[in-house]
């Protein structure tokens, strides 16, 4: 009878606590099942994404995510703010994103480190950093099928005749860079025009009001029938079989520009928030890295019909901190450009 009396003791003892411990919680404005020490994550993820949504960023993390969740069993929540080339979504997730691993930021990199160059942020640079790239998709330059150009030479030669119109989606742009790099280098007039996103981009070159547009390769790669590339700003052709007869840029002209990726979307993080729970970016990290290598992720970026070569089938920090570095200092060499100075 006294082992029972003791039993039912402790069983009050262990509901008085547990309630005090769930109090704790709300009153802390933390999840009940994280009062608890419920394992990372233990609720959905949200997402800032610095772009509207149905560009090149919101359909690599659609595919991505549609995987990850599985990995962490939880969902992904996206919000998206497009405006100011980028800035307004990442001045929004610096300003209110809770630095506890639960709201990431997601972009493409080498426009919105320029962005930074052409005009320095409200935040500390150093407050965040990236990792986890999607892809790797190289600027180039590119015509209408339907255009009198058939090869980079000729579009050069016309620019030292006239002003040559150039379709960009944004100022601040690795492959806006390499127009106005190529310019500057033979002499060509290319006069860039924002026409703010690519699929804008693709429709003004495609009507003629655009001499060329530089875009990255991806999303004009697999529309073939519609358009020819003529030059790419990278070390090699990623995708031969769909990019025929474009030229290196650097081998072609006596260049060297860093490559100049266009498409390099990636996760984002504060620091803070790793600092403060380094054991859930691990997690994070480890179930992303599960997702490269799952078939079924494979199945669902073919889908997207923009070509395999053109996605990381892995990544590194160093590889990631290297891009950001040059991006940076090429962006620094022709500031001038960028901001429509010179």
């Amino acid at each position: 009878m006294f082992d029972d009396y003791f039993d039912e003791l402790d069983r009050r003892r262990f509901l008085m606590g547990s309630a005090a411990a769930l109090g704790a919680g709300i009153l802390a404005g933390t999840p009940a099942s994280e009062a608890f020490g419920a394992k990372f994550p233990s609720r959905n993820i949200k997402v800032y994404v610095p772009t509207r949504h149905g560009g090149g960023a919101s359909r690599n993390l659609e595919a991505f995510t549609s995987i990850w969740k599985n990995y962490l069993g939880v969902n992904f929540q996206a919000s998206y703010y497009p405006g100011a080339a980028g800035r307004v979504g990442y001045e929004k997730y610096m300003g209110i994103a809770k630095p506890d691993c639960y709201e990431l930021l997601f972009g493409n990199m080498g426009p919105e480190v320029l962005n930074w160059v052409v005009k320095k942020p409200t935040f500390d640079l150093n407050a965040y950093f990236y990792f986890g790239q999607m892809d790797r998709d190289p600027g180039q330059i590119f015509v209408s099928r339907k255009s009198k150009f058939k090869h980079i030479d000729e579009i050069v030669a016309e620019g030292k005749k006239r002003t040559i119109q150039v379709g960009v989606s944004r100022l601040a742009h690795p492959a806006t860079l390499g127009a106005l790099a190529l310019g500057r280098h033979t002499g060509a007039k290319f006069n860039v025009i924002p026409l703010s996103g690519g699929k804008r981009t693709r429709a003004g070159v495609a009507t003629g009001e655009m001499d060329c547009g530089a875009l990255p390769s991806g999303g004009i790669a697999r529309r073939g029938k519609n358009f020819r590339i003529l030059a790419i700003f990278d070390d090699t052709n990623p995708i031969p079989d769909k990019i025929k007869n474009a030229v290196l840029v650097n081998k072609h002209f006596g260049m060297n520009l860093p490559p100049l990726v266009a498409g390099a979307r990636a996760f984002g993080i504060k620091r803070a928030a790793v600092e403060k729970y380094p054991d859930r970016f691990k997690i994070l990290i480890d179930t992303m890295n599960k997702v490269y290598g799952d078939p079924a992720y494979r199945e669902v970026l073919k889908k997207t019909k923009v070509p395999m070569a053109l996605f990381t089938k892995s990544w590194s920090r160093e590889g990631i901190d290297k891009y950001v570095k040059d991006i940076t200092a090429i962006g620094e060499k022709y500031k001038d450009l960028l901001t429509g100075k010179s």
